[in-house]
């Protein structure tokens, strides 16, 4: 780890600590700081530079990473490519370099399966290993003073201080969402859990499953749990009156481009909503062409067998569950009659998405030097980085929690390359300024 090395007693610091000032820290190891540690190891910046992961190693969703499934967005919108289409972080060099680039090009098609694209990543994690900490969970950061400044930011784990850094860049990844009320348990799990946990109950195969939700995971989990429990029954609880597909026209998609970020960023916020409400459908509760006509061809199949497995519980919401011994017991209640199903099922899925963790739960130390608008959000600029006071030097970005800000991409990959590059530009800029501020006192 390299860094400027402060000198004197310039900086109020824990003694044990030895003075040394990063360039940039990052909170989280997922695919967006994967991308910016990509972008500043390309261009010769990663000297400074170091990721804070809590996991013991590298991981993309794994929970989800079901045989068949595919991705959802072009290989082309990989950690690197839209930032630089020549870069060696690129899918394509990854294919180059495992030996199956002609392989994938006869294969024809847009979108690799979600295995292989973990596989890139973990791929492209390990060209930049030596930036990353791993096991190391932040638990806060607490600011570093000089002549009444903050100049720099010790980043903690627990008792001990795992960074110092002029800059921060927070990309804690997305936390499962529940329904109010609803804890996960034996019986009870999020989507994120599932191939974690369905081996626990392959030897004492499941005789019923629900699963809540309507978007694309609620209907590969469906698919799933009918070829991996061949007997049993499949029951799909969502408010809507069916499936949705999810709007992947060209035209839809350019929500997802660059310029766009710009569009929305400088909209005004009753634009900003409708742009969110009208292109909803282009991520959320939404599900791709082939996976929603394969399920359906599956229920008609079911229905001419006279063997129904997949049950669809449409426009219906869940009024209770009672975890017990040997099942669950759901109680499902169809919203235009009143009427209430009683089933006992030995597994509850709930695939109800994600949420970004507010970037605000790990700076409690520095709270006050944090701007926020009327209605007390966090003030955000158009390079990600949080508005901070006047006393305040140091700088603090986020990726992901910016969907309010900068669009429905935030948290999705097809921004993940570019904004990696943006916020790369804003650090490198930052540091000019430091230098040449240098150069002049000197």
């Amino acid at each position: 780890m390299t860094g400027t090395a402060v000198e004197g007693d310039a900086l109020e610091s824990d003694r044990s600590v030895k003075p040394v000032v990063l360039d940039v820290a990052g909170i989280g190891f997922g695919a967006a700081n994967l991308a910016l540690a990509a972008a500043l190891h390309e261009t010769g910046r990663s000297a400074g530079a170091l990721f804070l992961e809590k996991q013991q190693n590298f991981g993309w969703h794994r929970g989800m990473l079901m045989e068949g499934a595919s991705m959802q967005v072009s290989f082309l919108k990989d950690i690197a490519t839209m930032r630089n289409p020549v870069s060696d972080f690129g899918f394509l060099s990854y294919l180059q370099e495992k030996g199956r680039l002609v392989d994938f090009i006869n294969h024809a098609v847009l979108t690799p399966s979600r295995s292989e694209f973990h596989d890139y990543l973990n791929w492209a994690a390990d060209r930049v290993r030596h930036m990353v900490e791993y096991r190391t969970e932040v638990t806060g950061v607490r600011p570093v003073t000089a002549d009444g400044a903050v100049v720099a930011l010790d980043v903690l784990a627990g008792d001990r201080v795992a960074a110092r850094a002029r800059n921060l860049v927070i990309a804690q990844g997305l936390r499962p969402r529940l329904p109010e009320g609803v804890e996960t348990g034996e019986r009870v799990w999020h989507s994120s859990q599932l191939l974690h946990r369905l081996p626990e109950f392959d030897e004492r195969a499941p005789k019923r499953v629900v699963v809540v939700g309507a978007g694309q995971s609620a209907a590969e989990i469906a698919g799933h749990l009918m070829d991996r429990y061949p007997a049993a029954e499949v029951c799909a609880v969502f408010t809507r009156y069916g499936y949705s597909i999810a709007d992947a026209s060209p035209f839809a998609n350019r929500v997802f481009d660059p310029a766009a970020v710009d569009d929305f960023y400088n909209a005004p916020s009753a634009v900003k909503e409708s742009l969110l409400r009208y292109h909803g459908t282009t991520n959320y509760a939404a599900v791709d062409g082939q996976v929603l006509d394969g399920l359906y061809r599956r229920q008609y199949e079911q229905r001419v067998t006279g063997e129904p497995r997949l049950r669809v519980m449409h426009t219906s919401r869940i009024d209770s569950v009672d975890p017990r011994a040997d099942s669950v017991a759901v109680r499902v209640r169809f919203l235009p009659t009143d009427e209430v199903t009683d089933l006992e099922a030995d597994l509850l899925i709930y695939a109800t998405g994600y949420t970004s963790p507010d970037p605000a739960e790990v700076l409690g130390g520095i709270a006050g030097s944090l701007c926020r608008d009327e209605t007390g959000e966090l003030l955000i600029g158009r390079d990600y980085r949080l508005r901070t006071t006047a006393d305040f030097r140091c700088g603090i970005y986020v990726q992901g929690a910016t969907e309010a800000t900068h669009g429905i991409a935030s948290t999705l990959l097809s921004m993940t390359a570019v904004r990696a590059g943006e916020i790369a530009e804003s650090l490198a800029g930052d540091r000019r300024a430091r230098e040449r501020a240098a150069e002049n006192w000197n």
